[in-house]
């Protein structure tokens, strides 16, 4: 019987899950909006040329705010970046989000902190990292801020000697960004300069509390070796509040990387609004960080989902940590007293425990609070007479 209760409890879970990860149709069907803004940057004495693409719910919802990607190397980047969006935001594992593209001038002087004196590379070329910056924290990110509904959350990603300038962000204003991607960034430049510029970085910053993304594709030889030295530099013990993630596509091309890394950039970024059992210690506070974490994330503040906190209990129990299963579905009912669901949940935990009284008084309560529109009313009562006959046969 209590096999049988195991399976309808998940069967339950999984009819729901599965509604949820349907696509949203009715979304799919408004088009994103997108904007071109001409900005003449007093900083770079230059014209410069952003293209903004808002989220499909923007106009519907006038009180929202949204995290923002500041995508270097233009508009054509903006395909990608919404087709993966797309998929995680209709699991629930990423929130809508605003786009904003920054095309390119000159690129290589842009997005290198150094002129480059090494021979294998273009030399005399790079070194406006620096004012590339200014204009984007001084002038950019202020023009967004006062014509869209931003979030305080923003990601800089970029490829290749983007890449290179993702970093070089970090390492200049670890807080301006909230995430860093450098999708196969080209480190080798001007004799490893930018792997340097990390590791310096990482020997004086202990409490770096960001996220960093890295990948590489079929690159060898010295562009491969600097590569690995900057990974292993990012994977420092010391660096206890980094979220680093790093790939390598031994059979992608340079120029095809950030199409090969987008999935993992973002899935690993961005928390899901379902808990993962690995966030969870033996500390109850730990959902509370964690739902306090993916509401800064996401804009809005989320509160633990009675069902996504139950999955946690449910996975508890099916190891036999009954204990702390009981104690997860206590702390469910905190945030859901008037929750059948929760209460159903913590006479299961209680049944598997082998307290029978106590499985029998919250299958009680749960009946208290149910009506007959409650579709597994019948499970209910069914359970009740069970546990009764179990209780009335022990006692």
């Amino acid at each position: 019987m209590r096999l049988f209760t195991a399976i309808f409890i998940c069967s339950l879970f999984i009819v729901s899950n599965s509604t949820l990860a349907e696509p949203d149709l009715k979304q799919q069907t408004i088009s994103y909006t997108q904007q071109t803004h001409t900005i003449n940057s007093a900083i770079l004495n230059e014209q410069r040329t952003v293209v903004v693409q808002l989220p499909k719910s923007y106009q519907a919802n006038p009180n929202k705010v949204y995290p923002v990607i500041y995508r270097l190397d233009g508009a054509g980047n903006i395909p990608l970046i919404s087709a993966v969006m797309e998929r995680l935001q209709n699991d629930n594992r990423a929130p809508e989000l605003i786009i904003v593209a920054i095309e390119n001038t000159n690129r290589l002087r842009d997005f290198y902190p150094t002129v480059n004196k090494e021979p294998q590379g273009p030399v005399g070329e790079g070194g406006g990292a620096g004012k590339f910056l200014a204009f984007i924290e001084q002038e950019l990110i202020p023009l967004v801020n006062k014509n869209y509904r931003t979030h305080n959350y923003k990601v800089i990603s970029g490829a290749s000697a983007g890449g290179v300038f993702a970093l070089y962000a970090l390492q200049t204003n670890p807080e301006l960004f909230q995430a860093h991607i450098a999708y196969s960034p080209a480190v080798w430049w001007n004799y490893g300069a930018p792997v340097k510029a990390t590791k310096s970085f990482i020997n004086k910053s202990k409490d770096l509390n960001n996220y960093v993304y890295i990948n590489i594709g079929e690159e060898a030889g010295i562009m491969r070796e600097r590569y690995d030295e900057l990974k292993k530099a990012l994977q420092s013990d010391s660096l206890t509040n980094l979220r680093f993630f790093s790939d390598a596509f031994n059979n992608v091309s340079h120029n095809l990387t950030s199409a090969a890394g987008a999935f993992n950039a973002y899935h690993n970024l961005f928390l899901p609004k379902h808990m993962p059992m690995s966030a969870l210690t033996n500390d109850l506070a730990s959902i509370d960080t964690y739902y306090q974490n993916l509401s800064q994330q996401w804009g809005e503040q989320i509160s633990p989902p009675d069902r996504a906190v139950r999955l946690l209990g449910y996975n508890l129990t099916d190891s036999k940590q009954f204990t702390r299963a009981i104690e997860v579905f206590k702390y469910n009912i905190k945030n859901h007293p008037k929750s059948v669901d929760a209460l159903s949940a913590l006479s299961y935990g209680y049944e598997m425990q082998g307290n029978t009284r106590q499985a029998l008084e919250n299958m009680e309560s749960a009946l208290a609070i149910a009506d007959d529109s409650y579709p597994y009313i019948n499970y209910l009562k069914e359970t009740k007479a069970r546990l009764q006959a179990e209780f009335d046969k022990r006692n």
